[in-house]
């Protein structure tokens, strides 16, 4: 097995086809047009490599074939005002968790995810949200997470 390493933007165009994985995935068909991939592309380049970034990604390489990706795990750094259970309102969000079908059940997922939680540890965000698919629930929980009673809403696409 590898080792989880974090992104760079020189990882964009791996990242954003793992994302057509994960999103076909979750749908049943692949995800039609380039006008999200170049945008998701230029968000991943310029957040990626920032000095003080509330962008992460953690990757896992393919072993056979350095440079193209087999998993990742995004992150987003929130900030919202602080509660009784989080004083400062800074927490971690989970996203695009997805590995290519031909490495799945290596414990790559693991890797990346647990490296994105190290790095929230490190940066004292204790908080962590994330939405699980069915497939994923097994990991998360395995890792802490618990669900939750807050009913997820939202406006727009």
């Amino acid at each position: 097995m590898g080792d989880a390493r974090r992104a760079t933007a020189a990882d964009a165009a791996e990242l954003v086809r793992l994302r057509g994985v994960m999103l076909a995935g979750m749908s049943g068909q692949e995800p039609v047009g380039e006008e999200w991939r170049e945008s998701a592309k230029q968000t991943l380049r310029r957040r990626l490599d920032e000095p003080d970034p509330t962008m992460v990604a953690f990757v896992v390489e393919r072993p056979d074939r350095p440079g193209e990706l087999a998993a990742c795990a995004v992150g987003a750094v929130e900030f919202r005002l602080g509660g009784p259970r989080n004083l400062s309102g800074v927490s971690g969000y989970v996203y695009n968790v997805v590995t290519d079908e031909a490495y799945r059940r290596r414990g790559y997922s693991r890797l990346c995810v647990t490296a994105l939680l190290d790095w929230y540890r490190e940066r004292g965000i204790g908080t962590v949200h994330l939405r699980a698919s069915r497939d994923g629930e097994p990991l998360y929980r395995s890792l802490g997470f618990v669900r939750t009673p807050d009913p997820a809403m939202r406006l727009g696409d």
